[in-house]
């Protein structure tokens, strides 16, 4: 299938969910809700090895409450992670494969089972290969941060990212989702390699923000838009893992700089209280609010939204009926 057909496939997702196709939710929050240990390195991605099961089920759940799209539990899923945990190259590919092979065979199963039910008013879900930032693979936090230190260049960013793109794309993903980026020379990287390659599936390119304002480096969102708008292997460009809040302003933002689709997908605007180790509670976002703002960010000109990091398969319910009751 060539680039034009899976470009035509993603805009017709969107066209049949009637203007905006729903993502998935937080993953590893999922994951945790169901007993899984995930601190780790290698965060969700330690079920791959684990518990791949369990991986199927939480994509099921999300496909049940109304999600288009799926995204691959290979956010922390890096050759190189892999290989520090002792494992091979060819163990370590096969894991990112696994994680490929996993949604497609969910949203196959869910797909077949659906369709003998009369009326049913669910999309054929296409599945996105999460390709987490470099600094999703430190585990260090500069995802949020940009700060890669001076021996981070662009050719390191794109031989670190270069094999997983590969793998991910020969597994048989639909789209390649490119999660928190945190500053412009990494989605330089993205580009380049994008164009190396030749991929011929569509993607798009998420940064991560701190302050709503800018990518957490500091570099205008209009300088990383420029550079990205000058490619056509990125189809759409947001932010993902940021506080709710931030979210109408920077769709506002994002539709006077592109052309191009805007996703977005924010966290659930819990703060995480690091003396106490727990999540405090939002004030301001729950699911009924999700269910209010994703209709308002759809109408500011969102094209994708979903829900990051303590967001649930209840968050992606109540975002897919408000679109589909208002669409």
């Amino acid at each position: 299938m060539g680039f034009d057909e899976r470009r035509t496939l993603l805009e017709e997702l969107i066209e049949r969910a009637g203007g905006c196709a729903v993502i998935d939710g937080g993953f590893a929050t999922q994951l945790e809700r169901h007993g899984a240990s995930i601190k780790d390195p290698l965060w969700s991605a330690i079920c791959l090895i684990k518990d791949p099961d369990l991986i199927k089920r939480v994509h099921m759940e999300y496909l049940e409450a109304g999600a288009d799209i799926l995204i691959t539990s290979s956010y922390q899923a890096t050759i190189p992670g892999f290989l520090s945990r002792g494992l091979s190259i060819e163990e370590s590919e096969s894991l990112l494969q696994k994680s490929v092979k996993l949604a497609v065979e969910a949203r196959d199963k869910f797909w077949d089972a659906i369709t003998t039910t009369p009326g049913h008013s669910y999309n054929r879900a296409l599945v996105a290969a999460s390709i987490g930032s470099y600094g999703a693979y430190l585990a260090d936090g500069s995802e949020y941060s940009g700060c890669y230190g001076p021996d981070v260049n662009l050719d390191k960013l794109k031989d670190f990212h270069r094999r997983r793109l590969q793998v991910l794309v020969e597994a048989g993903a639909d789209l390649l989702a490119f999660e928190t980026i945190p500053n412009k020379l990494e989605a330089q990287a993205c580009i380049e390699l994008l164009e190396e390659e030749n991929i011929q599936i569509p993607s798009w390119i998420c940064f991560s923000t701190v302050d709503g304002q800018n990518a957490p480096s500091g570099e205008t969102f209009e300088e990383c838009l420029n550079m990205i708008n000058k490619t056509n292997k990125v189809n759409a460009v947001g932010i993902n893992c940021a506080p709710p809040h931030f979210t109408e302003s920077l769709i506002s933002k994002f539709t006077k700089l592109t052309q191009k689709a805007i996703v977005v997908y924010p966290n659930s605007g819990e703060v995480w209280d690091g003396r106490a180790k727990r999540w405090l509670p939002s004030k301001c976002f729950g699911d009924d609010k999700f269910e209010v703002f994703a209709t308002r960010w759809r109408d500011l000109g969102a094209k994708l939204i979903g829900g990051c990091c303590r967001t649930s398969p209840s968050t992606i319910q109540a975002i897919s009926k408000a679109l589909k009751e208002s669409s």
